[in-house]
């Protein structure tokens, strides 16, 4: 073992940003456009260094990791 780690830590370092992507992501599946421009909005007003834009990716990612659920298919037709 060195120095200095090579591994990523899976923590994003703001977890406000964080959680912002993830709402982010929430709103895009959804298809939520007034909360998408919203929350784009809320992001470029505090978004000051790399680690808040990676922190944010890290959010939606988070989200977009996890499958859709489908709902049963009920008595319908096809």
């Amino acid at each position: 073992m060195g120095l200095f780690s090579r591994t990523k830590s899976t923590q994003p370092e703001s977890p406000a940003m964080a959680e912002l992507g993830r709402e982010f992501a929430i709103a895009r599946r959804h298809g939520d456009r007034k909360t998408m421009r919203r929350i784009g909005r809320e992001y470029a007003d505090a978004a000051r260094s790399d680690s808040d834009a990676a922190s944010f990716q890290h959010g939606q990612g988070a989200y977009d990791a996890m499958p859709p659920i489908k709902p049963e298919r009920r008595n319908r037709r096809r």
